[in-house]
């Protein structure tokens, strides 16, 4: 049993004291390791018996158990490169390790695709189809597949933002913000407060907001219209990009194919700039 999917699993089933449990469960490991359920109870502000009848919500005999897990699973390794570090040294231990790893890769994909349901997928696509203006944040390790989709979604439809917190005006860019607009947050752990504000926000002015993460609870979720949750077996966030990019590559795809028209006049108009002065041909030379 591994706890946090299952807690990810059971979430919708439990009552909203459960539920309060289970998320500082999450962010608050260290906490459930040490405490008794009725330390616990007083800090999220729930009885002791709504922390005991967690564990029971989530298949376990007790608290105690409860407690040897989170020693288990969630205490042993407590930073994402030392998770990376050591899924690959068992790896490693083994013949072909490329081909392993990239194994790994295929598996997280192939999960994912079993985490996201079709009818979401398309809502996404038309959404970004029909958006007046597009904007993408991504802090940290979510700021390369952040960069990339804002990107290449400004060249297949145009009119996208990549948010930086550190350079772009804030109050400017959310006040351009109405519900013609889309935000899209992507959002891994460790989960950046920047990003999840911004959502906030967004929301709060209109835009359609739109998370993509790695756990179906995850704090983005209290402010999105849909949720993406990206799936990897591997306990370190590194290990998701492969079937993050994918998911971002089908995105891009969908909005090409879907919006055709619109897609051929933004090629068109691409393939007229004169682009020598940008570019050179393999084995060329520049000028």
């Amino acid at each position: 049993m591994i706890l946090k999917e299952t807690i990810e699993k059971e979430f919708n089933n439990l009552s909203k004291g459960q539920q309060k449990a289970a998320m500082y469960l999450l962010d608050h490991p260290k906490d459930f390791a040490v405490k008794s359920a009725g330390e616990i109870g007083k800090r999220i502000g729930v009885s002791e018996t709504t922390v005991i009848r967690f564990c029971y919500s989530i298949h376990l005999s007790g608290y105690s158990e409860l407690q040897k897990m989170v020693r288990e699973q969630l205490l042993q390794i407590n930073s994402t490169l030392g998770q990376y570090f050591t899924s690959k040294v068992e790896l490693a231990e083994k013949p072909h390790f490329f081909a392993s790893v990239m194994e790994k890769d295929c598996l997280h994909i192939r999960e994912t695709i079993q985490n996201i349901r079709e009818e979401d997928f398309d809502q996404m696509v038309n959404r970004l189809i029909e958006s007046n203006k597009v904007y993408v944040t991504g802090l940290r390790s979510s700021f390369s597949a952040a960069s990339w989709l804002a990107f290449t979604l400004g060249l297949v439809r145009g009119n996208t933002k990549l948010i930086r917190p550190d350079t772009d005006d804030l109050l400017l860019t959310i006040s351009d913000m109405d519900e013609g607009s889309t935000f899209i947050a992507i959002s891994f752990d460790r989960y950046m407060k920047d990003t999840i504000k911004l959502a906030e926000l967004a929301k709060k002015q209109g835009a359609f907001v739109i998370g993509i993460t790695d756990s179906s609870i995850a704090p983005i979720k209290e402010h999105a219209d849909l949720l993406f949750h990206i799936h990897s077996s591997e306990k370190s966030t590194i290990d998701a990009a492969p079937a993050l990019f994918s998911f971002l590559n089908a995105v891009i795809a969908g909005v090409s194919i879907k919006d055709r028209d619109r897609f051929t006049k933004r090629r068109e108009q691409y393939e007229k700039l004169d682009i020598n002065h940008f570019f050179i041909q393999p084995g060329g030379k520049m000028d």
